[in-house]
């Protein structure tokens, strides 16, 4: 079954049909934050982007920006993003669990909210992330814990689809680890998320 029969893939189409982007357009909070972390130059991916909220912020910080995503209309409104903030971004049209995650090739690598994978699914992900980054590049990582099933304000009803800080560890326990941290706070992201969220970030160095 290729992925356009997926119902999946056809959720987020029709998800990303309208032309509000559902996520906003404003990037992330936690990745912003980093913006000092971040190389002068460089390659960086974006992954499971969307409409490219990420993508184009990296963008604008001078990195050269891979905005890898599953979904066509999605890109289109990530090009659309680039364009009217004045930037240029590559936009990948992939599976992630087909994606080559080409070894070494990224600078800086963004992983913000791709809290839809299963555990293995999850371990396979992890570990193309991880074959992607460059020594001594940059992972940023956002997700939910399993207490954000309670709040119900975004994100996986499933628990073992949320993160914990042993399993980040267990994932990433060969990088130097530069800040975790688990908190709660007000996300404020298009509608696609809003309200009190339980939150892990990592950031972390090959």
């Amino acid at each position: 079954m290729s992925i356009k029969e997926t119902a999946e893939y056809q959720r987020w189409e029709k998800r990303f049909s309208p032309t509000e982007y559902v996520f906003g357009e404003e990037p992330n909070a936690f990745i912003v934050r980093q913006k000092d972390r971040l190389p002068k130059s460089g390659r960086a991916l974006a992954v499971s982007d969307g409409e490219g909220r990420n993508g184009v912020w990296l963008a604008q910080q001078g990195l050269d920006v891979v905005s890898m995503d599953f979904s066509p209309k999605a890109q289109v409104k990530a090009q659309a993003l680039a364009a009217k903030r004045g930037v240029k971004i590559t936009t990948e049209l992939a599976d992630i669990f087909e994606y080559p995650w080409p070894k070494e090739a990224f600078d800086v690598i963004a992983v913000v909210f791709i809290q839809y994978m299963n555990p293995q699914e999850r371990t396979q992900v992890f570990a193309g992330i991880s074959r992607a980054l460059k020594p001594g590049g940059l992972l940023l990582l956002e997700g939910y814990t399993p207490k954000q099933v309670k709040y119900g304000t975004g994100g996986p009803k499933e628990p073992e689809n949320n993160y914990t800080a042993a399993l980040l560890e267990a994932a990433f326990g060969g990088f130097s680890r530069l800040e975790m941290a688990i908190y709660d706070a007000e996300l404020h992201e298009g509608s696609g998320h809003g309200g009190v969220s339980a939150l892990i970030d990592l950031v972390a160095v090959k």
